[in-house]
């Protein structure tokens, strides 16, 4: 099969694509995209579906030719997106012949589409578009903050639990 060379080690051409949860939580762990809340928040949407993807199987060098190109597209058409910068920056620190697999999903005018070594956890990059003149949805993103849980003190308790009562007792007055 000509295929065979671009689809990574492991990875047969009938291969069980990741879920778009699971892909969103990837994504979500890289650091390296700045907009992955954004993306993650496009994937989880109810409205999102997956998209055609004839080739699944690509390259490293493959997908640097191309959004090299759609980047300059992007710029004149002023087209909305997000990732781009990420992936291109990523794709340009890896070697061209590094195969990779490529999940394409759509909303409406929206694609996004995600880069990974086929597992769908060691997420390369991502990219989100609109079409030209098309502006990308208002996706809610999570709030950093997070409130206060008892169970950060539940987890100190477990310490405690361990002791001996006395024991306990002399720790906790020890240090209140």
């Amino acid at each position: 099969m000509i295929l065979a060379s671009f689809i990574p080690a492991g990875v047969t051409e009938k291969r069980v694509a990741p879920t778009r949860r699971q892909l969103a939580a990837s994504i979500l762990m890289c650091a390296h995209i700045a907009d992955r809340e954004a993306i993650a928040g496009f994937l989880t949407d109810p409205a999102t579906q997956v998209g055609g993807n004839p080739f699944p199987g690509t390259s490293v060098g493959a997908q640097r030719q191309t959004w090299t190109g759609h980047s300059f597209e992007f710029r004149t058409t002023r087209t909305e997106v997000l990732g781009l910068t990420c992936l291109l920056r990523v794709l340009g620190g890896l070697p061209g012949d590094e195969p990779l697999v490529q999940d394409i999903f759509q909303s409406g005018p929206c694609r996004a589409y995600v880069y990974h070594f086929g597992d769908g956890c060691r997420v390369v990059g991502s990219v989100l578009h609109a079409k030209p003149g098309v502006a990308l949805p208002i996706i809610k993103v999570r709030s950093r903050r997070r409130r206060p849980t008892n169970a950060s003190h539940a987890q100190l308790d477990l310490f405690a639990i361990a002791m001996p009562i006395e024991v306990r007792g002399l720790v906790h007055e020890h240090h209140a």
